[in-house]
């Protein structure tokens, strides 16, 4: 399992930022996280400079989301319904991709689904519940 730090994960995203901004060549998983990234322009001033970056690693702004933490749940998304790992993940943000017309949109609200299994998995002190995060992806689908 590849368990990355806070930092690796800033260099990860600011990298591909600037390999996307210089046209140069990305590897598969690049590709995917530099489409993420363009879907939020609101993070490229926070992936131009990854010293920047790696300094503000301990400050915690409480107005506005973490760009890599956010960039990185996209990933993980997308990653789950490739290999449809918890099984049945895929099948559900499809389902509310069609419901919200928008995978973006299917992810934000999946995302909503993954951050409440992380929590109740670390308060509980238990694995997380895969079962229970597909169930919330599919509740979300099925409702307006």
């Amino acid at each position: 399992m590849f368990s990355p730090s806070q930092a690796d994960v800033r260099r990860f995203f600011c990298d591909v930022r600037a390999k996307t901004q210089a046209q140069a060549p990305l590897e598969a998983i690049e590709t995917l996280a530099g489409q993420w990234i363009d879907e939020h322009p609101e993070y490229h001033a926070d992936l131009a400079d990854v010293n920047t970056a790696l300094a503000k690693m301990a400050e915690v702004d409480t107005t506005r989301t973490n760009p890599f933490l956010h960039l990185s749940m996209h990933l993980s998304i997308s990653e789950q319904c490739s290999i449809d790992q918890p099984r049945g993940i895929r099948q559900a943000v499809e389902l509310l991709t069609a419901r919200r017309n928008s995978l973006h949109d299917a992810h934000h609200e999946a995302m909503e689904c993954l951050g409440q299994m992380l929590w109740e998995s670390q308060r509980a002190g238990r694995p997380p519940d895969g079962d229970a995060y597909v169930a919330c992806v599919q509740q979300r689908a099925t409702r307006d």
